[in-house]
């Protein structure tokens, strides 16, 4: 992943792109492209187990082609067609990623996949996901990290 790095004001009411004048704030570097699932990993927050099981659902997700998508498809064609499910067609390996990711939320549970479908696959930070689902701040890390354990026990992760 490249990584987007620009500078951040940090004032009370939190980040912002300008300052006002007279006013002592802390200017922070932030990289953009980072996920707030690694954004939590690299800070301690999440362990490897619950990270790589996130990083597996994010694959799923992804390999399933769940998220909006432009009429035009812009992938690279791939001749050999490697991987765990090379002697599947294009099409079964998406489906076969589809029943995966439906599995794994499944089996995180109702009410946990709400911020785990929200931070892991649709990319949003975690003050945001609480913030949308209406929930108390600080409560996202601990519901997602409850999210991510079973979701580690779907995929078989140690």
């Amino acid at each position: 992943m490249q990584r987007q790095l620009v500078e951040r004001e940090l004032t009370v009411e939190g980040p912002r792109r300008c300052g006002k004048p007279g006013r002592r704030a802390r200017r922070v570097t932030v990289n953009l492209a980072e996920s707030p699932l690694s954004w939590l990993h690299a800070r301690g927050h999440i362990d490897r187990r619950l990270f790589d099981a996130g990083e597996r659902l994010r694959m799923d997700y992804e390999r399933a082609q769940l998220s909006p998508a432009i009429t035009m498809r812009w992938d690279a064609v791939r001749v050999d067609g490697g991987g765990a499910d090379s002697g599947l067609t294009p099409g079964e390996r998406q489906l076969a990623a589809k029943i995966r990711f439906d599995g794994a939320m499944a089996e995180a549970g109702k009410g946990l996949n709400d911020i785990l479908w929200r931070v892991v696959c649709a990319g949003d930070p975690l003050p945001e996901a609480e913030r949308s689902l209406a929930w108390p701040a600080r409560s996202g890390k601990l519901v997602l990290r409850l999210a991510l354990e079973r979701v580690a026990e779907f995929y078989r992760i140690s």
